[in-house]
């Protein structure tokens, strides 16, 4: 499939203020989340000028906020949604994260293979989950869901 170059982020953002410090390995996965997204993504924010965009990231009073400007920064739109809906997959997510994570420093291959087989269902889930809040508001694919659906987990840690 093609994708329309005006229908992507050009530049990503998560709002910084609220971490304390990360993991090395949530910090690997921001990174690769980030990279990856800015190398291949569908974003087409509903009822806005046309893209590429520059996105911001960012929790605000239990709500999801998406910054949409233009590639000169110019603010095109601002997307909420709750994070009441979220609120049991990254909860799920990051426990059974945290269950790879230690999995991996002791466990035999199929321990790890079965852990890395949930922790890729409960993340499909909120990346399914995220495309459904965001219908009508933006258009994106699944693969861009996903590494959102990844950021937003990253926003959630507070240290």
């Amino acid at each position: 499939m093609e994708t329309n170059p005006s229908e992507r982020i050009i530049k990503l953002s998560l709002d910084e203020r609220t971490v304390v410090r990360r993991s090395p390995e949530v910090e690997q996965e921001r990174r690769v989340a980030i990279y990856d997204l800015l190398e291949d993504n569908t974003f087409a924010p509903v009822d806005t000028d046309p893209g590429p965009y520059s996105l911001h990231l960012s929790i605000q009073e239990n709500r999801l906020l998406f910054s949409v400007c233009d590639s000169n920064e110019k603010e095109l739109a601002e997307i909420t949604l709750s994070l009441t809906p979220f609120r049991n997959v990254v909860r799920e997510y990051f426990m059974i994260c945290e269950s790879y994570f230690e999995a991996i420093k002791t466990a035999t291959p199929s321990r790890i293979e079965t852990l890395d087989m949930a922790r890729r269902g409960i993340h499909d889930e909120g990346s399914h989950l995220l495309r459904e809040c965001l219908t009508n508001k933006i258009e994106t694919d699944f693969s861009t869901a996903r590494r959102l659906f990844t950021l937003i987990c990253v926003l959630h840690i507070k240290g």
